[in-house]
């Protein structure tokens, strides 16, 4: 994976951090696409901060910025993205928030991305779906169903991408032992979640040449939960 590009949305969340972490151990360019700074930027790495990905126009000027400073992009990892509990009758605008947040985010940066995967021989997109969109339970609504749209789109833009170099798959984590998780459930055992780390394995695997055959998966990566 030496000299591959690979930019990161929601690079500066807890999964994001572990993901540039390993995406630097393994030689990768690194990108990262966020709304707001990183608190400690990280050295050698491209920040291009301020975007608001639920807009177009936005999403595509961040990934000029990346092509910009790096000549090429070799992978998308779509990570940004948000999380709130809430029933069917609660928040009448929990549905369009987590439909921003987690779909047309990850559109939006699929899109603007997409011309310059094609020219790399080996192209990839990675999103983060959730393993709690196969069957929500209550409050879980409006998350599930952004995340079911991920899950959708994963698959289409997979089929439709069969002609290029480019696939397109995604991860489905149960509990990502992070600290606002731990916080929240204090009675459960983080020990069953999955690390950060350990997700992030799995993303740069499908980020990597040697998944070249894998495409239009969801994969779900659950630890012991």
């Amino acid at each position: 994976m030496d000299k591959r590009v690979v930019a990161i949305t929601g690079g500066h969340g807890a999964l994001g951090r572990a993901v540039v972490e390993a995406a630097q151990a393994r030689g990768l360019s690194v990108a990262v696409i966020g709304r707001t700074p990183a608190r400690t930027p990280t050295e050698g790495v491209l920040e291009v901060d301020g975007v608001d990905l639920t807009d177009a126009a936005q999403a595509k000027a961040a990934i000029e910025a990346v092509i910009a400073r790096f000549g090429r992009l070799d992978a998308l990892l779509n990570i940004a993205g948000g999380f709130v509990w809430s029933p069917v009758e609660g928040d009448e605008d929990a549905f369009d928030r987590m439909y921003a947040l987690n779909l047309k985010t990850t559109l939006n940066a699929s899109r603007a991305a997409l011309p310059h995967l094609k020219a790399s021989p080996e192209g990839r997109i990675v999103n983060v779906g959730a393993n709690g969109a196969i069957k929500a339970g209550h409050g879980m609504g409006a998350y599930a169903a952004s995340k079911a749209g991920v899950h959708r789109l994963t698959e289409a833009l997979a089929e439709e991408l069969k002609s290029t170099s480019v696939t397109v798959n995604a991860v489905l984590p149960s509990i990502i032992d992070t600290a606002a998780n731990r916080a929240d459930m204090p009675d459960a055992d983080p020990k069953k979640w999955v690390a950060p780390a350990d997700l992030a394995a799995v993303i740069l695997f499908l980020a990597s040449p040697e998944a070249r055959a894998v495409t239009g998966a969801l994969i779900p990566v659950t630890g012991k939960v």
